[in-house]
């Protein structure tokens, strides 16, 4: 695979262990995980519910000549995030990237119609789930002067009416990875989040499903992208695996939004 000239499909090949992506059955996750194993990268991932997809995304990323394994865990069980990230390490010999993509679905709804249960829940699902899967995967990164990328949020930029429920919790997840660059850096470990604008995939598709975002507002949503257009997956996969690779090894603690423009 190449792109402008560069082969991008040795990325990953001289990397030791694997790449985990947490949340890799989903929508955004499922696309990060077969550009990590299109680059030479091996890939565990992690799924919630539907054991189906995951293992279909397994053959996937077999049939480009890599080793994956797929784990279910709920992040909530601390003790079972903790007991994947050293199965895996075992498994694979390492890990070289751990990328969160875990993205809960929420609903659309005025902050102040919000209940502190709710956003508890919220918190504890995504920023806390967050937190459970790095900081056992701490160690083992200082091993492969890895990196962690977490797929975030536009909306933290550029706050969206009704996002709340989502953008709260992805803005812990972001202090909590400036603050893993600012400390793990002299450890060699990087750590970087990208910001997903409007998708035509992933938590986006949801809410067009299930009518959160009707006409109306899918053409209020793209008068406000410069670039007037949603984005999808793919581009989202992109930016995760430049950040995860040795091209942006002197980049840490930053966010890049992709999102058309949205927050210009």
């Amino acid at each position: 695979m190449t792109e402008h000239g560069l082969d991008l499909s040795d990325d990953f090949t001289s990397r030791p262990g694997t790449a985990f992506v947490v949340g890799g059955s989903g929508g955004l996750g499922v696309a990060i995980v077969r550009e990590l194993a299109a680059r030479g990268s091996h890939v565990a991932f992690t799924y919630r519910q539907n054991e189906g997809a995951a293992a279909d995304l397994a053959t996937a990323v077999s049939d480009l000549g890599r080793q994956a394994w797929t784990i279910g865990l709920d992040l909530r069980n601390h003790d079972g995030c903790v007991q994947a990230i050293d199965a895996i390490t075992d498994a694979a010999d390492g890990i070289h990237t751990l990328v969160y993509a875990a993205g809960p679905h929420v609903p659309q709804k005025h902050l102040s119609k919000v209940t502190p249960a709710e956003m508890q829940e919220q918190l504890d699902i995504d920023a806390a789930g967050f937190f459970a899967v790095a900081a056992p995967a701490l160690p083992h990164l200082r091993q492969t002067e890895g990196s962690i990328v977490a797929v975030t949020t536009a909306a933290t930029r550029r706050y969206p009416v009704r996002d709340g429920l989502s953008s709260v919790p992805k803005a812990a997840v972001e202090a909590a990875v400036r603050g893993i660059a600012a400390e793990e850096g002299r450890f060699g470990v990087r750590a970087n989040t990208v910001g997903p604008g409007m998708l035509l995939d992933g938590m986006a598709e949801r809410l067009m499903t299930n009518g959160d975002l009707d006409e109306a507002a899918l053409d209020a949503a793209r008068a406000n992208i410069a670039m007037r257009r949603f984005g999808s997956a793919t581009d989202i996969a992109e930016a995760v695996c430049f950040l995860a690779s040795s091209r942006a090894r002197f980049i840490t603690g930053q966010h890049l939004d992709v999102d058309g423009g949205f927050t210009v």
